[in-house]
């Protein structure tokens, strides 16, 4: 078996800055991975996949891969006992398909609307972390936030900005990536709602 110098993690952050990349420059290519329903009705099921590796912008690549980066390495240590090694692979694409669904199913027949950018994933990722660390601080712009602060600010926000749906952003994606990070972890791991709890009764000030 070939084993790669580095993680799951950036394995994914690189193949998704490699496709993201690509995608920037030949819009074939961004046509035909982002998630559009029409494509969906022609059996192209692969973009349940394929649109978490390319993105709008690079502002929007580089916000989803440094979080990435900071919080999978920590995840995927829990994950990788999982399934001979996959773990983690198997729960970010999961997390892709999960977080794009109830949207799927919503626009299935809008033509107009499309999504794509690995946010759902991401989030997945976040709340997974924050049932470890609740208390450990995020970075967010630069300012220093507890992660469980920062979670209900970030749920507070998604539904806000979901209900006003003014803007190009899927939050709902978001928010089900989110809530499958932290199911999905619970399911295979219970104890760590006890230590979640425990955690939180532990406040760092």
């Amino acid at each position: 078996m070939l084993h790669l110098p580095f993680g799951h993690t950036v394995t994914l952050i690189i193949i998704t800055v490699a496709i993201s990349l690509l995608a920037f420059s030949n819009q074939a290519v961004m046509n035909r991975l982002i998630f559009w329903p029409p494509a969906m009705q022609r059996g192209q099921y692969d973009r349940f996949i394929t649109h978490g590796f390319i993105h709008a912008d690079g502002t929007h690549l580089l916000f989803n891969m440094i979080t990435l980066f900071f919080f999978g390495n920590i995840i995927e240590s829990f994950y990788r006992q999982f399934f001979y090694d996959m773990g983690f692979v198997l729960f970010y694409l999961g997390g892709l398909i999960v977080a794009i669904l109830p949207s799927y199913l919503k626009h299935r027949h809008d033509a107009q609307w499309a999504s794509l950018g690995a946010s759902g994933a991401v989030s997945a990722v976040l709340f997974a972390y924050i049932l470890f660390q609740p208390w450990n601080l995020i970075f967010v712009f630069f300012i220093p936030v507890p992660a469980i602060i920062f979670a209900i600010l970030y749920v507070a926000y998604s539904i806000w900005s979901g209900k006003r749906g003014n803007t190009n952003i899927n939050h709902s994606a978001h928010l089900w990536g989110a809530a499958y990070g932290v199911v999905v972890t619970i399911i295979l791991e219970p104890r760590v709602v006890p230590h979640f709890l425990n955690q939180l009764t532990k406040l760092p000030f």
